[in-house]
Formats: structure tokens, C-alpha cells, sequence
């Protein structure tokens, strides 16, 4: 190699490979600090802080490379092997098959894939309540808790009033009632409701656990934030026991993560954690078990 004038050998940072360079650009780099690259591919490679990983996909396991801070807890090669392992093991909805024409469907409270096959009017099957039984039975539901029922307090009633009213929403709004939230709210919108103690909730289900706190005497506190983070949680009590209440557990990847780091975070500062799922209070209110260690 014809070396030409002003100009020194030194050696590549990452292959080692001897190279020559002028002597300005040398002392330049090492003024400040610079590392010396015989090519950009060296450079590139030298500065990856990253891993090689394997897709967590068993039906995929292609080998990707991915920087050390975009590392997670679990790895995909793409969007879609992520999306086609989530899907089998968080499924968002069960399986259902109509007992009618047994075509898969989803839908939690109905045993019919559709109205065709859950009503025949002259067949097998005819409706279990005429059009005023379910007006009357919300009704006597709001005298009795004084609360608008939510679908899942009724669930005997929800393709009934499908059939005749055409939502849960429009029956409320036929017994004079004001539903507890409108056709076009998506599921994860907040409704805040206030409870008997003044407490703002963020939805009628922490309302109803709220009230239940306040029945049975026990001092409670609202929005009490983790340590070390910007988590927070529904209610404290005693300040070293938590209750949290996980509505949308199942419903959202992100939601369960949030899940799973309230949990760790109560492991590691020693806090109890009390947890209460959408089944603690829908059909039937199950708080007394749920909660007892607090009476």
C-alpha cells in the first residue's frame, strides 16, 4: 500500500486492522476522545449495544437484533408474531358455540348466536319475559340499591331487552332511568361517579366498592400513589394495604402489564394487596368474602 505524505498507521477500534490516516485527523481524534474506524461498517457495529434475540414465536424463532433499551420482557421479530402469540394467550373473548346451529360466536351473555336463533316464536323457544317485565325489574334493581343496574348485574335480561328495545341502554331509558353510559362511549372511556362519601370514582364498579368501605366503617383514602413511581392506587387503608380494582384485567395487553407492576411494586415495599375483579360484583356482590380481613 503506497502510504502517502503526513500520513501514520494506526489501528481500527473494533476489526484491529492497521490502516493509514493523515496525521491531523489523528490528532483530532484523539483530542477528542474519538475511536479509529477503518470503514462504516466497523463503526456501526461498534457502537451496538444491543442483543441478538430469538422471536418468542414458537412457530417463527427468526434471529433479530434489537438495542438494549428497546429490550422487554418478552420478544418478537414483528408486530405480527407478537399479535398471533397474545391472541392464544389472552384471548379476549371465549369460545362460544350457538346450542341452536352450533356456529362459533362472541358474545358473554347470550346462548344463541342471534336473535333468529335464540326467539322462534312458533318453535321450541318462545321469550321468557314479556316487554313490561323487564322495565319493572330494572326498576324494582334501582328502588332496591339505589343505582342504575349495569348489564352485568342482569344478565337473564340482556338479549331480552336486545330484542325488544334494541340495546341494554334503550331499556334503561325507557323506564325513565338515565343509562350509565351512552351508545357512542367506548369501553375504556372514564364515567366518574361520586360515592355516598364524597369519593370520586372513575367508574359506577368503584363506586359501589367505595360505598361498600364507607357501610362498613372503615377509613379508606383515594388515588394513593406507589413508591417510586407514578402508579396509583384505587383505595389505602391502614397505609400498608392496598385495594385495586382491575376492571379491564384481560381486556388490554398494556392493562395487564400495568397489573403485574403494581403487583411487584406491592412485593417489594411490603404492602398488601387486595385485588377485586369485575366477577367480585357482577352478577352478585361478593365484597363481604372479598374484603373480610378488613372487618
Amino acid at each position: 500500500m503506497k502510504v502517502k505524505k503526513n500520513q501514520v498507521l494506526v489501528r481500527c477500534s473494533r476489526c484491529k486492522k492497521g490502516y493509514f490516516k493523515y496525521v491531523g485527523h489523528v490528532k483530532e481524534n484523539i483530542k477528542l476522545g474519538h475511536n479509529f474506524f477503518c470503514s462504516h461498517e466497523c463503526m456501526s457495529n461498534f457502537h451496538k449495544t444491543g442483543k441478538w434475540l430469538e422471536c418468542e414465536n414458537q412457530l417463527c424463532k427468526k434471529k433479530f437484533y434489537r438495542p438494549s433499551n428497546d429490550i422487554l420482557e418478552h420478544n418478537y421479530c414483528s408486530r405480527s408474531c407478537a399479535v398471533k402469540v397474545n391472541n392464544l394467550r389472552y384471548p379476549k373473548w371465549p369460545k362460544r358455540y350457538c346450542v341452536e346451529c352450533g356456529a362459533e360466536f362472541k358474545n358473554r351473555d347470550s346462548e344463541y348466536c342471534s336473535l333468529k336463533c335464540g326467539y322462534m316464536q312458533n318453535g321450541k323457544r318462545t321469550l321468557k319475559y314479556t316487554k313490561e317485565e323487564p322495565i319493572n325489574l330494572i326498576r324494582k334493581y334501582f328502588k332496591k340499591n339505589n343505582r342504575v343496574p349495569a348489564r352485568r348485574n342482569l344478565p337473564l335480561l340482556a338479549s331480552c331487552t336486545r330484542y325488544y328495545f334494541g340495546s341494554w341502554n334503550n331499556a334503561v331509558i325507557a323506564t325513565g332511568l338515565t343509562p350509565n353510559r351512552s351508545h357512542d362511549h367506548r369501553m375504556y372511556r372514564r364515567i366518574m361517579t361520586k360515592a355516598n362519601d364524597g369519593h370520586m370514582c372513575d367508574s359506577v364498579s368503584e363506586a359501589i366498592i367505595d360505598d361498600w368501605l364507607t357501610k362498613n366503617k372503615i377509613p379508606h383514602k383515594r388515588d394513593i400513589p406507589y413508591p417510586d413511581t407514578n402508579h396509583k392506587a384505587d383505595w389505602a387503608v391502614k397505609d400498608n394495604i392496598f385495594i385495586e380494582y382491575f376492571g379491564l384485567a384481560k381486556d388490554s395487553p398494556r392493562y395487564d402489564r400495568s397489573i403485574r407492576k403494581k403487583k411487584k411494586l406491592c412485593e417489594k415495599f411490603r404492602i398488601k394487596l387486595i385485588e377485586i375483579y369485575p366477577q367480585d360484583l357482577y352478577p352478585d356482590i361478593s365484597l363481604d368474602s372479598k374484603l373480610k380481613a378488613l372487618l
